[in-house]
C-alpha cells in the first residue's frame, strides 16, 4: 500500500474508515486491513469493538454474497486472508483483555481423506464470523476429534470428507462419541462435496453444512441455541 493511501485512510473519520474497511475486505486487500485495524486501535478503539464492528460485520457481507452466489470461492479466499491480517494484530489483544469470543470449533478431514480446500475456507469463515477454529487438518482418526474437543472444551466439532468412500468415517466418530457418553458435549457439523441433509441426519450429525457461508449461519443458530438453554 503506497503512502498516499495510507494518508488517505487515516484522513477517514470512524465511520468512513469502516464503510472503507468493508469494502477492502470484499476485495481482498489484506494491507489496507492491517493499515485500518491499526488506526482503529491507534484511535483508542477496544480490540473487540474493530473485531466485531469493523471486521465481523464486513466479512458478514462477504458470507451473504457467497450464499448467493454472486461471490465465488476464489474472492472469499482473497477476502477471508485479508481477515485473517486483521486477525493476527487483534489476538494477542484480544487475549489479554479476555474479550468473549462467540464459540470454539475444532475442525477436520475424515481418515483416509486429504482434501482441504472447503474446510480451510470453512475455518477462515468461523473466524471470520469471530469464532476460535482449532483446524486438525487432514486425514484425522477418531482419537484426533475426541482428544482435541475435549483439550480445547469445544463448543463445536466440524468433520468435512470429499470422497464417497471416507465420508462414512463420519458415522465412527459420532458413535465413539456416543459410546462414551460425549454426543450430546458437543454441536457436530458436517459439510464435503459428496454430502447432503439426509446423510448428514442418518449419521446423527446436527447439521449438514453445503458451504461455508452455511456453516457460518448455522453455528451461530447453534450456539444461541445452546446458550438461550443454559440459561434457562
Amino acid at each position: 500500500m503506497s503512502e498516499e493511501e495510507d494518508i488517505i485512510l487515516a484522513e477517514l473519520d470512524d465511520e468512513e474508515l469502516v464503510q472503507q474497511m468493508f469494502d477492502d475486505l470484499y476485495d481482498g486487500l489484506r494491507e489496507e486491513i492491517e493499515e485500518g485495524v491499526a488506526i482503529l486501535l491507534a484511535r483508542d478503539w477496544e480490540p473487540y469493538k474493530v473485531l466485531t464492528e469493523a471486521l465481523v460485520s464486513g466479512m458478514t457481507i462477504v458470507g451473504a454474497d457467497f450464499r448467493d452466489g454472486i461471490l465465488f470461492v476464489p474472492e472469499v479466499l482473497l477476502s477471508a486472508n485479508a481477515m485473517k491480517g486483521g486477525m493476527a494484530i487483534l489476538k494477542p489483544l484480544l487475549a489479554a483483555t479476555g474479550a468473549p469470543q462467540v464459540g470454539k470449533m475444532v475442525i477436520g478431514t475424515v481418515k483416509g481423506d486429504i482434501h482441504d480446500i472447503g474446510k480451510n475456507l470453512v475455518s477462515m469463515m468461523m473466524e471470520g464470523a469471530g469464532f476460535e477454529v482449532v483446524d486438525l487438518g487432514i486425514n484425522n482418526p477418531v482419537e484426533n476429534y475426541i482428544e482435541a474437543v475435549e483439550r480445547e472444551k469445544a463448543d463445536i466439532l466440524g468433520m468435512s470428507a470429499l470422497l464417497t468412500t471416507t465420508m462414512p468415517y463420519m458415522k465412527v466418530v459420532i458413535d465413539t462419541l456416543v459410546e462414551q457418553g460425549k454426543r450430546d458435549d458437543y454441536i457436530v457439523l458436517v459439510g464435503g462435496a459428496p454430502l447432503n441433509e439426509e446423510f448428514g441426519k442418518a449419521i446423527g450429525a446436527d447439521g449438514y453444512c453445503r458451504d461455508a457461508a452455511v456453516a457460518v449461519e448455522m453455528a451461530k443458530d447453534f450456539i444461541t441455541r445452546k446458550h438461550n438453554r443454559l440459561s434457562a
